[in-house]
């Protein structure tokens, strides 16, 4: 996220080189970055923090009980403590973070507000509850999760009990559950909704597409532009 005056990073689960060249991709300098934020500690989420944590020396924010669980290495990071409901403000952005159903010990989301705009960053649970629903209207834009295909995910190469999981209120997103919000709940306020966290092995860019794409002609939100986020290039830059 960024205006001409703060760009903040959401995570850090690409290598440190990786996640520089990545901003490079979208047209951003990794030393213009004046904050980081933690949705949680997983390792898809954290892996790269100890080293960005050595190089980067500026806030990391995450929550007490995230932060617990992280092993710094011989880094010494600058770290900003937060609660879920606690408006953070760096920059020009106003951030309220929220909490998420995922089997993390403090999970959260975050819609960024600034320059009259509002966008939110919600992947990672297992189901849309009420909270969620009500933090997440009005955004301008919003990248969601569209994790897996539910038939997909049965008949895959997973155990059972990681599709038990990623099945479960404290798991992840499925295609089915994003069209019924979609379909039934969805304010279709947004001018892009970027589907995102989709797994390379339960989904299929294809089906998230058409499975979302339906429910929001059912619920006559033709004017959101739909956009699949990728996992090996990041998506083009939205300008507002």
């Amino acid at each position: 996220m960024a205006t001409e005056q703060t760009c903040i990073l959401v995570d850090a689960g690409f290598s440190f080189r990786e996640i520089r060249q990545r901003l490079r991709q979208a047209g951003e300098d990794f030393a213009r970055v004046d904050a980081v934020l933690i949705t949680h500690e997983h390792s898809d989420h954290v892996s790269g923090l100890p080293m960005l944590a050595r190089k980067f020396r500026r806030p990391i924010y995450l929550t007490p009980l995230t932060e617990a669980r992280l092993d710094w290495g011989e880094a010494r990071p600058v770290v900003e403590r937060f609660q879920a409901g606690q408006r953070i403000s760096i920059g020009d952005f106003e951030i309220d973070p929220f909490t998420i159903p995922h089997d993390a010990v403090d999970p959260v989301a975050f819609c960024f507000h600034a320059e009259g705009l509002k966008l939110g960053v919600v992947t990672d649970l297992g189901y849309m509850p009420a909270s969620v629903k009500h933090h997440i209207s009005g955004c301008h834009l919003l990248v969601l999760e569209s994790n897996h295909d539910l038939d997909m995910l049965k008949v895959g190469p997973y155990p059972w009990f990681v599709k038990q999981r990623v099945m479960s209120r404290v798991g992840h997103l499925s295609n089915h559950a994003v069209a019924e919000y979609l379909s039934a709940e969805y304010d279709g306020h947004s001018e892009i909704l970027v589907l995102a966290h989709l797994s390379e092995q339960n989904n299929h860019p294809a089906i998230a597409r058409m499975t979302a794409a339906e429910a929001l002609r059912d619920a006559g939100a033709g004017g959101t532009r739909l956009v699949l986020a990728e996992q090996h290039r990041p998506t083009e830059v939205f300008q507002f």
